[in-house]
């Protein structure tokens, strides 16, 4: 076939179709013919391909009665199309122009958004959540996992942690490190220190108490800096620290190329605070001599 009779357009072969009954009649069989080219019938395949790709383009998604018609269409101005079966499935040009459209509209919709909770469902899956969590978790973590709007998430919080209060359970809901946790109340303590610990000591000695005083007040430090704050070596304590997940490294001094340190998430969390902006002010609790014990230290 030529590059000419490949570009007829759907309509001009459709135009030129002849019923049978008006088609000439055959030669006879003793009248032996040379086959004619240009007689060959038209190429089916490539046509169908190319009406399936205009009407595709011209039907957009969601317009289901656009899509009918132009299947229609395409059925009627080629009967002798009706048998065309596609490459992949079977059926005429019509019912593949009607799959191709189809799979078009289901990849444009959008998935459809998780329903609302009501409020008592919002308050019971928060509840079941923080039951079982092991450190602070952040609204914008609840809200994911949740498929809520965040800006429910954090009034319901407030909710439940200001209902914990007024009922006086033993335990209460607050912020800490960032995120929100159950704790036990600290009228309790004494309770649950007695359950857990069951006479063992864990308790920090005091030296490791000084240390990590002066990280949390002088973050990011040096241990040079910590070991002249206290007059001592520091490094033994330190490690204890690292070790207990209390400080960490958070990376080195510009001049001296000495590593700093931190207090960690654990201590603000143990510490029941949410930043350490929280800390208590040291000026209640220096001397009042404190500028001329700095004056004699130089």
């Amino acid at each position: 076939m030529s590059d000419e009779q490949r570009r007829d357009s759907l309509a001009d072969q459709a135009a030129a179709w002849v019923p049978p009954w008006d088609r000439p009649r055959p030669p006879a069989a003793d009248t032996p013919t040379e086959p004619d080219e240009s007689a060959t019938a038209p190429d089916t395949e490539e046509p169908e391909a190319a009406a399936l790709e205009v009407a595709s383009d011209e039907v957009g998604p969601g317009e289901p009665d656009r899509v009918e018609a132009a299947a229609d269409e395409v059925g009627s101005a080629r009967p002798d199309l009706g048998g065309v079966t596609d490459a992949t499935a079977g059926g005429g040009a019509g019912d593949v122009l009607r799959r191709q459209l189809a799979g078009r509209r289901r990849a444009t919709v959008a998935p459809e958004p998780a329903p609302e909770l009501s409020d008592p469902e919002l308050r019971g899956a928060l509840e079941a959540i923080l039951l079982v969590v092991d450190e602070p978790v952040s609204e914008l973590v609840l809200a994911q996992v949740l498929e809520q709007r965040a800006e429910r998430v954090g009034p319901m919080l407030d909710e439940i942690a200001a209902g914990y209060t007024a009922a006086g359970h033993g335990f209460e809901l607050r912020r800490a490190a960032g995120g929100w946790r159950l704790y036990t109340r600290p009228e309790y303590a004494t309770y649950v220190e007695r359950f857990v610990l069951d006479g063992q000591s864990v308790r920090l000695t005091q030296a490791a108490l000084e240390t990590l005083a002066v990280v949390a007040y002088k973050q990011p430090v040096t241990r040079s800096r910590i070991s002249a704050i206290r007059g001592v070596n520091c490094d033994g304590v330190i490690r204890t620290l690292v070790t207990r997940g209390l400080i960490e490294e958070c990376g080195t001094e510009q001049d001296s190329g000495a590593f700093l340190y931190r207090t960690t998430t654990l201590f603000l969390e143990k510490l029941g605070l949410n930043t350490v902006d929280e800390l208590p002010p040291l000026a209640p609790f220096l001397p009042d001599d404190v500028e001329e014990l700095a004056d004699a230290t130089r």
